[in-house]
């Protein structure tokens, strides 16, 4: 890679650690409302429910698992399989006994894939 590219990536990188430690002064998950906390890489899609009190992951699902994107016929990292991902983040919430959560995006833009997560996580039930 380039000189130029490298420190273009760089500078994202930090562009959104930045914005997410902005976000994360607000936003803490409890034991009543933990964090819907979204990770988008090039390739995949992460979401987790966690409560910060108890520094405990409650659930998770991403695009690599096996047999979740049964029936999206694109990418691991397209948007439709963000919403895969978002509803089942749900319903594996729910079954816990998760109601509500707060939403963390990450420091990542409410656009794309990052919403497609939360839209499935509503549709199947979760408020936020």
């Amino acid at each position: 890679m380039s000189d130029h590219l490298t420190r273009k990536i760089k500078a994202k990188r930090h562009r959104l650690k930045r914005a997410h430690a902005r976000l994360r002064k607000r936003v803490s998950g409890t034991a009543e409302r933990p964090r819907l906390a979204v990770h988008k890489s090039l390739r995949y899609v992460y979401a987790q429910v966690i409560d910060d009190q108890a520094g405990k992951t409650l659930v998770q699902a991403s695009s690599r698992e096996t047999g979740l994107l049964e029936g999206v016929t694109s990418s691991p990292g397209s948007c439709a399989a963000a919403k895969k991902v978002g509803e089942t983040l749900a319903e594996r919430a729910r079954e816990k006994g998760v109601e509500s959560v707060v939403f963390d995006r990450g420091g990542a833009i409410y656009h794309g894939k990052v919403k497609a997560v939360a839209d499935g996580a509503r549709e199947k039930g979760l408020k936020f």
